[in-house]
This record gives structure tokens, C-alpha cells and sequence, in this order.
């Protein structure tokens, strides 16, 4: 069963996140970020790599697309906030945009 970060986890797996362009949502205990590809072929290509992630940890992103920008907001809703697996799928995003 997933958990809701602790205030003591929180620091050590967000604030790598926070340097790399992540930051909190406004209102809701998510994260959000926006990455911008080369094309919308380049952008897609991204998705589609992060959707088997996604599928495979059963845990799935919110976001939208438009052209070579894809928005992202992650949290967990199971437990009404974030936990250790938004953080992964987080670094995963950001490794797979290289």
C-alpha cells in the first residue's frame, strides 16, 4: 500500500525535484512541471515511453499536450497527496526527457 509522504521524507525525495524544475501545485499536495521537446513528434515520442512506466508502476500522470509542450501534475490520489511513487515517476520523466 502506497503512503502519503511524511514530513521527514518530504525533503530528501522533493528537493532534487524542486532543482530540476518541479515545484508544488497551488492548492493540492502535487507537483507539477512543464517540458518543452523539439517537435510534437519528439514530445509524443516522450509520452508514450513515460505511459509504459506509468503502466507498469500503476501510477499515471495528469497532464496535457499541446504541439511539443506537455504540461504534468503528479500526485498520488489513493492517499490525497504525494507519495514516494510520484516522486519515481518524477525522475523517471526527467530521465527519459534527457
Amino acid at each position: 500500500m502506497t503512503e502519503k509522504l511524511s514530513e521527514e521524507t518530504r525533503g530528501p525525495l522533493l528537493e532534487p525535484l524542486f532543482r530540476s524544475g518541479w515545484s508544488m501545485v497551488d492548492g493540492r499536495d502535487a507537483i507539477r512541471k512543464t517540458f518543452v521537446f523539439k517537435n510534437f513528434v519528439e514530445a509524443f515520442g516522450w509520452m508514450t515511453q513515460v505511459a509504459l512506466w506509468a503502466e507498469k508502476w500503476d501510477h499515471h500522470p495528469e497532464w496535457d499536450n499541446v504541439y511539443k509542450t506537455v504540461n504534468v501534475v503528479l500526485t498520488t490520489h489513493d492517499v490525497d497527496g504525494l507519495s514516494a511513487l510520484d516522486a519515481k515517476l518524477a525522475r523517471k520523466m526527467d530521465g527519459l526527457a534527457g
